[in-house]
């Protein structure tokens, strides 16, 4: 099992990791000391808790954020995927009438 050290609100933290996450672990912690940040210049020093409960919160809300439009996106591209279906279904149709057409018109000269 891998360790490492990250750098929170200015304070050393030893996390337990998965053998080669080290990287990823110390990128997580760096994303989560920013909002951390975020909250200390909005509200101020208000122990360290409740610090990092308010910036897990503010991850957690970007998160639910991030779902709902991934959520939409996928909706929006399941409609673009259907519509492109009826129009390839109508194109073939199309093509099917108009061959059908063509080959009653060589036939009757």
């Amino acid at each position: 099992m891998g360790e490492v050290t990250v750098r929170v609100n200015g304070k050393p933290y030893t996390i337990g990791c998965a053998d080669g996450q080290e990287a990823r672990v110390q990128d997580l912690a760096r994303v989560f000391d920013e909002h951390v940040g975020m909250v200390v210049s909005d509200v101020g020093a208000i122990g360290e808790v409740r610090l990092f409960l308010m910036a897990a919160l503010l991850m957690i809300d970007e998160m639910q954020d991030l779902r709902e439009q991934i959520g939409e996106a996928n909706s929006n591209a399941a409609r673009v995927s259907a519509g492109a279906h009826e129009m390839e279904r109508r194109a073939a149709y199309a093509i099917s009438d108009a061959a059908a057409r063509l080959e009653r018109l060589l036939g009757a000269s």
